[in-house]
């Protein structure tokens, strides 16, 4: 359940640069649906690092050996 929600929210935020782009390429600079979207995406990427590390601090993840001593 861990890894559907960390992938689910990945994909939002893949899916909001998505958006930013298409706004940016179809609205040439008229509005501002393109900034709505990069702030989007910022916020759901600031929001799963720290949903990440809380979640590592409570015991919730295990990182596994990436950087350990043997």
């Amino acid at each position: 359940m861990k890894t559907f929600l960390i992938v689910a929210v990945f994909l939002l935020i893949l899916w909001q640069l998505g958006a930013s782009l298409y706004h940016m390429m179809n609205d040439k600079g008229q509005s501002d649906k393109t900034a709505r979207a990069l702030t989007r995406r910022v916020a759901l990427s600031v929001g799963l690092i720290l949903c990440i590390i809380i979640a590592h601090q409570l015991g919730y993840l295990d990182f596994h050996g990436v950087g350990r001593a043997p």
